[in-house]
C-alpha cells in the first residue's frame, strides 16, 4: 500500500514527457500503447489506453487520423490529454475543450500549455497532502479534494457549455 509521501511524491514527480522528448519518428498503434503506457500519470494500472479506445477518438474527431497505420509526435500529444481529461469529462466535452485550445494555437503550444497546467495543478494538491496527518484528519482530507472534485467538474461543465453556446457548429 502506498503511504502519503509516496503519494504526495508522485504528485510532484510524475510528468508525461515534454513536446522534445516525444519521438519525433512516426509509431504503430502497440508502439503507441506502449509509449501512453509511460506517458500515463494515473496511480492505477486499470486506467490503460487500448486500440479500440484510439480508434473511438478518431471517429469521434478528438484525435486526427493516422497516416496510414502510422502515429506521430502530435497524435501522442492529443492522447496524453485526452487520457487525463476523460477522466473527468464526457467525449463531448474533451472535444468542445481541444476545439477551443486548439483554436488559436498549434498542438505543440496547446500541449505545452497542457503540461504547465498539470504541473500546476498536481504541485497544489500535492502541498494540501500533509504526510504527518493522522488518519481522521486524512479522511477529511480526502473528502475535501472529493468536493472540491467535483465542484471543480461543475464550474468546467458550465464553462465549456457557454463555450458551445458562443460557437455553435
Amino acid at each position: 500500500m502506498e503511504n502519503i509521501k509516496e503519494i504526495k511524491e508522485k504528485l510532484k514527480r510524475y510528468r508525461p514527457n515534454s513536446w522534445d522528448s516525444i519521438p519525433d519518428i512516426e509509431l504503430y498503434m502497440d508502439q503507441v500503447i506502449g509509449y501512453m503506457q509511460r506517458q500515463h500519470i494515473g496511480f492505477e494500472g486499470d486506467e490503460n489506453l487500448t486500440p479500440a479506445m484510439i480508434n473511438n477518438y478518431i471517429k469521434s474527431n478528438l484525435l486526427p487520423r493516422a497516416k496510414g497505420k502510422r502515429y506521430n509526435r502530435q497524435h501522442i500529444a492529443y492522447l496524453t490529454a485526452i487520457c487525463l481529461l476523460k477522466q473527468v469529462l464526457s467525449v463531448g466535452d474533451t472535444g468542445l475543450l481541444l476545439k477551443e485550445q486548439l483554436e488559436d494555437k498549434d498542438i505543440q503550444c496547446f500541449y505545452e500549455n497542457y503540461l504547465k497546467t498539470l504541473d500546476d495543478e498536481f504541485n497544489i494538491t500535492s502541498e494540501k497532502i500533509d504526510e504527518s496527518a493522522t488518519k481522521n484528519q486524512l479522511a477529511q482530507k480526502a473528502l475535501e479534494l472529493a468536493v472540491s472534485s467535483y465542484a471543480n467538474k461543475l464550474a468546467c461543465e458550465k464553462i465549456l457549455k457557454i463555450l458551445a453556446k458562443d460557437n455553435p457548429e
